[in-house]
């Protein structure tokens, strides 16, 4: 059987009864683009077929992540974001390259030298500016944005950036290093500092202190990606319009960069399984609380659409989401706008319903 989603032709029972004649990227088409997470596999056939149906950008989820882009020192890996990059530019997508400068999935060799011992400063920073200026290079002019530098505030109160090994070899000018970097191999490419937690006031006061700083020395920060890793219970309206109004006395573009909400309340210290995580299936008073917290982002999103440069949602539908692994292991989350055959949900008529 053929099925017609937004004139694209899908066949098979995956994608049956989708009966939407417009995408989640026709309905925001004049203020933001919409984007999603993705990796090569999912580029293919009918779900590739599906992406383009519903988005216009796409950000590679982990195939520019430095482990897997530069897994050894001298040997880079281009073959998975290569083909991302590629289906976009075939298909006329924007696209966000995910991440230049990360504490997490980097390989070890980054921070030892060749005797086994913590690397010095000027070679780390080096090595930093190699790996950045090699990438960027590769994507010029293919990639309108990079999430540059991601992740180094740290949520402890009292403790302002991250205690990684970026900052402990380096202190914190590996950051302005990044920028500095990433503009000097493409200067057209809009350059942005990402972060989670936003909504947290203390955390949120960091990241604005830090973009200030480094703007007021003339580093080229461009645009606050906010990650958007939400939940049922939070944000609120309330915190989520502070937010965007204290971002906002920025004056520089916003995106909200890796959008999911899950439909298990945010406990912050979860690591393990309790009891309520046995309860899995995805109900009727699930669907209706995410819809209704997904109607309360896009609210505030559309009030913001003059500084709002765009929105990724982080996966593609509850198929797979990251969310199925984290912070409880196996537990299965649902935190998307389609469900696993593809069907628009709930919270997808909350996000166009306007």
């Amino acid at each position: 059987m053929l099925i017609c989603v937004s004139g694209v032709l899908f066949a098979g029972s995956s994608f049956a009864q989708l009966t939407s004649e417009k995408g989640l990227k026709d309905y925001y088409g004049a203020m933001f683009p919409i984007g999603v997470a993705v990796s090569p596999r999912a580029l293919q056939g009918n779900e590739g077929q599906f992406i383009l149906s519903q988005f216009n950008s796409i950000t590679p989820e982990n195939d520019m992540k430095m482990g897997v882009i530069h897994p050894r020192e001298h040997d880079y890996d281009f073959k998975r974001a290569d083909a991302i990059v590629d289906f976009a530019v075939r298909n006329r997508m924007k696209v966000r390259g995910h991440t230049l400068c990360w504490h997490s999935q980097v390989a070890g060799w980054m921070f030892i030298d060749n005797k086994g011992d913590t690397v010095s400063k000027a070679i780390l920073l080096q090595r930093l500016k190699e790996h950045i200026t090699t990438v960027v290079t590769r994507y010029k002019g293919k990639i309108y944005a990079w999430d540059v530098v991601n992740e180094v505030i740290s949520d402890r109160q009292g403790e302002f950036y991250r205690n990684s090994a970026w900052l402990r070899i380096c202190g914190p000018e590996f950051i302005e290093k990044a920028f500095e970097w990433a503009h000097a191999a493409d200067p057209e490419a809009v350059l942005f500092y990402n972060d989670y937690n936003e909504i947290d006031p203390d955390k949120r006061t960091k990241i604005i202190r830090m973009i200030t700083e480094l703007r007021n020395k003339g580093i080229p920060v461009q645009g606050v990606g906010l990650q958007g890793h939400w939940a049922v219970n939070e944000p609120s309206a309330e915190q989520l319009e502070k937010t965007f109004a204290d971002f906002a006395v920025l004056k520089m573009p916003l995106q909200i960069t890796e959008l999911d909400i899950s439909v298990y309340p945010k406990e912050h210290e979860a690591r393990a399984r309790r009891a309520n995580d046995y309860d899995t299936i995805f109900t009727k008073e699930k669907e209706i609380a995410q819809a209704a917290q997904y109607r309360v982002c896009f609210e505030i999103f559309r009030k913001y659409k003059a500084l709002l440069t765009g929105v990724t949602f982080w996966n593609i539908s509850d198929r797979h989401s990251w969310l199925d692994d984290f912070p409880v292991r196996g537990r299965k989350d649902y935190p998307l706008l389609f469900d696993r055959n593809f069907q628009p949900k709930k919270a997808f008529q909350a996000v166009v319903g306007f």
